[in-house]
């Protein structure tokens, strides 16, 4: 039984300190960036999302949880489920409160470039997309075509720069 509680324990440390990936994609909060994971990779996370990072209409704080598989070193899919009030589509709210609906949407980044892959001075290019199926229906909340809370299109370059010891990625 000891080693059972000393296991778990054990996994619950992380080793590896990362940003808080807010869309469940590689990159710091709203800002994606063009750093894969490691091929065969699998993140499996939830956030408490602020309501100042929500959209608008959202006044309360709410969470999201999130699945995001590497495939390939250069192919990321994710999926993602955002829990909001049906109070803030102008919905009843069924009886009880709380979050009663979910907005969930897929996103892939592609690496078109890897760091150095052709000069030492080359930044690695990622193209991506999140909620790519879904528009905000010209602002029409019950819009037949979704939502588009969270829906991005996006091409974003990094370069790491050695300073020292340490290395910077910009």
């Amino acid at each position: 039984m000891k080693r059972i509680i000393l296991t778990c324990l054990f996994l619950c440390f992380v080793f590896v300190l990362s940003a808080q990936l807010t869309y469940g994609t590689t990159g710091l909060l709203h800002a994606p960036s063009a750093e894969m994971q490691k091929d065969k990779t699998i993140m499996l996370g939830a956030n408490f999302m602020n309501k100042e990072i929500t959209p608008p209409t959202w006044y309360y704080h709410t969470y999201n949880y999130y699945l995001n598989v590497t495939f390939f070193p250069w192919l990321e899919v994710a999926y993602t489920c955002t829990l909001f009030k049906a109070e803030a589509l102008g919905l009843k709210p069924y009886g009880y409160s709380g979050f009663t609906n979910q907005d969930r949407y897929f996103s892939v980044r592609l690496r078109a470039l890897k760091e150095g892959q052709f000069w030492k001075y080359m930044p690695a290019v990622v193209l991506g997309t999140s909620d790519p199926f879904t528009s905000s229906g010209g602002g029409v909340v019950g819009s037949s075509s979704g939502n588009g809370y969270f829906s991005r299109f996006y091409i974003a370059a990094t370069k790491h720069l050695p300073i020292g010891t340490e290395e910077i990625g910009v």
